[in-house]
């Protein structure tokens, strides 16, 4: 689906940076896109949201390169390719998914601060899952392995995800920044392919045929970050082109608050480095 949106994007003219941990994917990606849009503003860096380390480089990167930034999209995620910890410390699973972005989101906050006005305001999106519906908040255990359902965990990273995204919409309330939350719905991508390649071939072209193609699951996203009325809502939960609604313990503030303070932790963000990234450049 990044690839879809990458190519919508371009095809109307926008600089576009695609952001890959591997690099012969990723200048694969930037010369089909090239190729397709005729767009040459298209940039690839490497990211690996496995890595605290590289989301830093990364946001530090882009902070120095990049005049504005209108549209942040964090549709990067893996499935459950393994039960394992990082090097920081983390689930795999749960860093790639969420702690990963939430560090990026935050390093990239005085960016979108600055690029944002009242009559077009800058917008963050965060691609979750209906799988959010089996997730789990429960902050002891978050990063443990060998103790969830690998499917398990992933539902959990993609909850994470709505309640970072509510909780942050609440901290940027009054700025010219918005953040909303994009279910895609059941789509053909090679995710499936991270248990187990035969079943993932299988489900890929199952989910293609029976429910949505990558074309048709970018486009709740394209939604969300091009429609101008979508561009006045904030905490808001898309699905289908539509707001809707997450499951119920998806809106728990005081969740969501403890959340917060164990992300900011385990991503080491110091309480001086979280109060810069709310400030414009």
């Amino acid at each position: 689906m990044g690839l879809e949106i990458a190519t919508d994007l371009a095809h109307r003219g926008a600089k576009v940076i695609i952001a890959c941990p591997f690099e012969d994917e990723g200048i694969s990606a930037r010369k089909q896109i090239v190729q397709e849009t005729k767009n040459e503003n298209v940039v690839f860096k490497l990211l690996d949201l496995g890595s605290l380390k590289s989301v830093r480089q990364f946001a530090a990167d882009i902070l120095k390169t990049e005049d504005r930034l209108d549209v942040l999209i964090n549709n990067a995620g893996v499935g459950v390719p393994g039960d394992f910890l990082t090097p920081d410390g983390m689930n795999f699973v749960m860093q790639v998914n969420y702690f990963g972005g939430f560090l990026l989101t935050l390093l990239l906050l005085p960016l979108l601060k600055k690029t944002g006005k009242p009559e077009e305001k800058s917008r963050i999106l965060l691609t979750t899952s209906i799988l959010h519906k089996i997730g789990r908040v429960d902050i002891d255990n978050l990063n443990k392995i060998n103790y969830w359902y690998r499917l398990q965990i992933y539902g959990n990273s993609k909850l994470c995800l709505i309640m970072f995204g509510n909780e942050l919409s609440k901290r940027l309330e009054g700025s010219n920044v918005v953040v909303n939350n994009v279910d895609p719905g059941a789509v053909g991508t090679r995710i499936h392919y991270s248990g187990n390649k035969v079943h993932g071939f299988i489900l890929k072209y199952m989910f293609n045929f029976l429910f949505k193609t990558t074309w048709q699951g970018a486009q709740t996203a394209l939604h969300v970050a091009l429609d101008k009325k979508a561009g006045e809502v904030s905490g808001g939960f898309y699905q289908n082109c539509e707001v809707s609604r997450a499951v119920e313990r998806a809106y728990c503030d005081k969740t969501a608050k403890i959340l917060w303070e164990e992300s900011v932790r385990l991503v080491q963000l110091t309480e001086d480095e979280v109060e810069q990234c709310f400030k414009s450049l």
